[in-house]
């Protein structure tokens, strides 16, 4: 930063209310715990501090508008007149914007009966004449007119949640205005006006011929003093002559004023030092926990209010051996920390097995315990209990939940195990906040106990045939080979298929396909794009199974390789707390990816196997997604169905299409199929009509008479979004609960985005503990009466058992008992077993 006065120095002007409205809507609706919206303040900070990396500003200010009217209302009534007021969401996050500027040391600055732009132009001008540096960052053009003397405008949108900043110099305006200077464009806008802000200008009057006229004859005076010119047609004479007055009240409007009654100097704008702990703690509350990461700041417990300090335990760092029965347990890269009472003590990785051993714990991450100590007895899991009562954190470690929940730091002299002297007052917290909502009995009879599970499935693995897996990879690289060559043959040269520039050279210019729009990247080719053009040229199929055949050889045949362990099997790792749903996700690698749906993805099953004398008890649940859906809504002509044991697809399209069962063609089974499914996941009907090929009123149409036939289900989709408009989530039959802002919103787009969920949530969520406690049953069942036999894999509905082939009657029926009767429904839960050496023989 520079010291001296009369240096000069670099300022980054920010039209707050301009850049924090584009983030707002550039950014999908995203809330705290408690329902605090944040998706603008993510978005501003993520351009905020992109700007100061590219400016490296000494004095920084952000303007804000203020609510009152300012002197252009006052010069005229119309200006800005019928504009939308700005939306609660984003009205909620302006003060927390403002707070977290000033913690970041960072100046605000407002003045009655001035707009943002204002003060940008009073300070731009300040900097202009110092000769300073100084960039303008707004998303507003207005702004371009400031541009010169060392003034540089930088236009900033978010797209896709992304900053995007164009830089706007005199050269840069010159190029996109026809050799205009910056000060030019309030003539233009005197002319053409502006309809966001009710500024009238000349009607019938556009950009093109503002332009031409001010380039010709320079600003509004030259105009007019031109008019009798015969180069300007007739009808745009009468147009400014009868608009005189409005073009020049307009000029006065579109100017931005440079001498608002503000401070200038520099020093009244220096950053100031960042007040890193309020700050932090802020954030915490905020849940933005990855602009704490790059702001280098360290989230964890907040500062205790000095009336809260006599009632905060005061510990002692102690021997292990010290500490009580009940523990706290934080495990840690190097090892874990424990607390019991008012004592702290430090444990190695080796001596948790046995220090474990007969205490009762409550601990950060059961799972991983379990792989140290699988006899552990766990009582309390924070991140599993943060995750039921917040399924869209972005995380649930001991640092970001300290923050997040506002629990006060503990003083603890060692810097070592400061960072965790909290967790006991975290568990507490979190407790009590599971139990408020009901949530208690989760934890402990589902969460807890699978974690045991999934920690035991994935030590044990699955086997794969590595040299199967290697000779299938061999397989597809040839058949890769022959099409990239035959493609190269109908195109008429050679180019890379992986390079959607080169692909969209060959499809569209060379083929002549029909291109959707182009971009700066150039065509666009992605699956949707082929898709359409599927039957418009060969090429187009062969490059489709080109890339189907591609990502099966790179992402499975060699990610599944380089996957193996020594002991030759995939140790899949199972995330509990990824999903919104509660559905258990895989990684490292996805098994739950694996392609089944064509002939040769199903092919890679066959490389799952069993050892030698065992063999794989296969367990998958029928449309249970579907049963669900009956047994939520009541409704009575599904519950028959499906207690008919009448095949659902078939059942909905005799009903749907008012056909006898037995006369359901193939066709309408399939349409009716769509429509069950597409039911569950809150399809609309431009959706539907896309997946089965009809139109828009026909697949209306079949959404209108399956909701008509089955008016139960229509009943209970409308109750259930009805109740979370109402208490703002909702809940599985088990009590699950996924909250939904969205329902809130002004945006008729997030709003109904919030209703699709709500009718699908609680559907997939209860199908999702349905599994889980299925899980947990056979696993406790087998360990008592097959030791030998083991739970090895779940992937979505499906369970697998790998057993020895003496045991393998008895797994297959402990494994249909407990999938079966895991959650009593109006309809049955079938769940069909079959039995094989292989993955897919296993699969029947």
């Amino acid at each position: 930063m520079n010291e001296r006065k009369d240096l000069p120095v670099t300022w980054l002007l920010i039209d707050g209310n301009s850049i924090v409205n584009r983030a707002f809507y550039g950014i999908r609706l995203l809330t705290t715990k408690d329902g605090q919206y944040t998706n603008a303040l993510v978005g501003f900070f993520n351009i905020f501090l992109r700007l100061k990396e590219m400016t490296r500003p000494d004095a920084v200010a952000v303007a804000f508008d203020l609510k009152a009217p300012t002197f252009r209302h006052a010069l005229y009534e119309g200006y800005k007149a019928g504009r939308k007021g700005m939306p609660q969401e984003l009205a909620e996050q302006m003060q927390p914007l403002k707070d977290l500027l000033d913690e970041m040391g960072v100046a605000t600055v407002s003045r009655e009966t001035y707009e943002a732009d204002d003060i940008l132009g009073t300070l731009s001008r300040a900097a202009r004449e110092r000769g300073d540096v100084c960039y303008v960052a707004t998303g507003d053009r207005d702004a371009l007119q400031l541009v010169g003397g060392g003034v540089t405008v930088l236009l900033t949108a978010t797209k896709m949640g992304r900053p995007e900043i164009v830089t706007c110099d005199e050269a840069a305006i010159a190029e996109h205005y026809g050799g205009l200077k910056p000060r030019d464009l309030i003539e233009v806008k005197a002319l053409m006006g502006d309809a966001s802000d009710k500024i009238p200008g000349v009607a019938g009057v556009g950009e093109k011929t503002a332009v031409s006229l001010v380039s010709r004859f320079g600003g509004l005076d030259g105009v007019y003093a031109a008019l009798d010119d015969p180069s300007i047609p007739q009808g745009l004479r009468a147009k400014l002559t009868r608009d005189r007055e409005s073009a020049y009240l307009s000029r006065t409007l579109g100017t931005i004023c440079t001498e608002v009654p503000i401070p200038t100097d520099p020093d009244a704008y220096r950053l100031r030092p960042v007040r890193e702990a309020e700050l932090a703690s802020h954030l915490a509350r905020l849940e933005m926990f990855k602009l704490i990461e790059r702001l280098s700041l360290t989230p964890g417990p907040v500062a205790a209010p000095a009336e809260a300090a006599p009632d905060l335990p005061s510990l002692t760092v102690a021997d292990p051996d010290q500490l009580g029965d009940r523990v706290d347990l934080v495990l840690t890269d190097e090892g874990a920390v424990a607390l019991s009472g008012d004592r702290i003590a430090a444990l190695s990785r080796e001596a948790i097995p046995a220090f474990v051993r007969g205490r009762t714990l409550r601990v950060n991450d059961a799972k991983a315990l379990y792989a140290l100590a699988p006899d552990a007895e766990v009582t309390f899991d924070s991140s599993l209990a943060a995750y039921l009562l917040n399924p869209s954190a972005g995380g649930y470690d001991v640092a970001r939940l300290l923050g997040a929940y506002g629990v006060p730091a503990v003083p603890l002299e060692d810097e070592t195990l400061a960072p965790f002297a909290s967790f006991s007052l975290l568990c507490d917290r979190l407790t009590g906040e599971l139990r408020r909502v009901g949530g208690m009995e989760l934890l402990e009879t589902m969460e807890l106990p699978l974690a045991r599970v999934l920690c035991d499935m994935e030590q044990r693995g699955f086997l794969v045939d590595r040299a199967g897996i290697a000779a299938f990879g061999e397989e597809l690289q040839q058949r890769v080979d022959f099409l990239q060559g035959e493609i190269w043959e109908l195109v008429g040269y050679e180019f890379n298929l992986n390079s959607p520039k080169q692909l969209g050279e060959a499809l569209f210019v060379k083929l002549g396909l029909p291109a959707g729009k182009k971009t700066k990247s150039g065509y666009s080719t992605n699956a949707e794009v082929l898709e359409e053009l599927r039957d418009k040229h060969p090429a187009v199929e062969l490059l489709l199974e080109y890339r189907q055949l591609s990502k099966l050889r790179s992402t499975y045949c060699e990610g599944l390789t380089k996957a193996i362990a020594p002991d030759g099997r995939i140790h899949t790792s199972f995330n509990q707390t990824e999903t919104r749903t509660g559905r258990i996700s895989s990684a490292e690698p996805n098994l739950q990816n694996i392609p089944v749906r064509t002939e040769l993805g199903s092919k890679m099953r066959r490389f799952f196997l069993a050892p030698e004398g065992r063999v794989l008890c296969d367990a998958d649940y029928s449309q249970i997604e579907l049963r669900v859906l009956a047994h939520l809504s009541g409704d009575p002509a599904m519950i028959e169905a499906f207690r008919a044991g009448a095949d659902i697809h078939t059942a909905t399209a005799s009903q749907v299409f008012g056909l006898p069962m037995d006369a359901v063609p193939p066709l309408l089974r399939a349409r009716a199929k769509a429509v069950n499914f597409g039911i569950v996941y809150g399809i609309g009907p431009f959706s539907l009509a896309k997946d089965i090929g009809v139109s828009f009123n026909e697949a209306k149409r079949y959404i209108d008479s399956y909701l008509g036939k089955y008016s139960g289900v229509a009943a209970y989709m409308d109750r259930v979004v009805a109740e979370a408009k109402e208490r703002g989530y909702v809940e599985t039959a088990f009590g699950r609960r996924r909250y939904l802002p969205e329902l809130a919103s002004s945006n008729h787009q997030l709003r109904a985005f919030g209703e699709r969920v709500a009718r699908n949530a609680p559907i997939q969520g209860t199908a999702a503990d349905i599994i889980k406690i299925a899980m947990v049953r056979v696993w406790e069942r087998l360990r008592r009466e097959l030791p030998d036999a083991h739970l090895i894999l779940q992937i979505h509905d499906e369970l697998i058992v790998e057993a020895s082939e003496a045991d393998a009657p008895r797994a297959a029926e402990i494994l249909s008992a407990e999938m079966e009767h895991a959650f009593a429904m109006q309809v049955p839960l079938p769940a069909d077993v079959h039995v094989g050496r292989d993955w897919y023989e296993a699969k029947g």
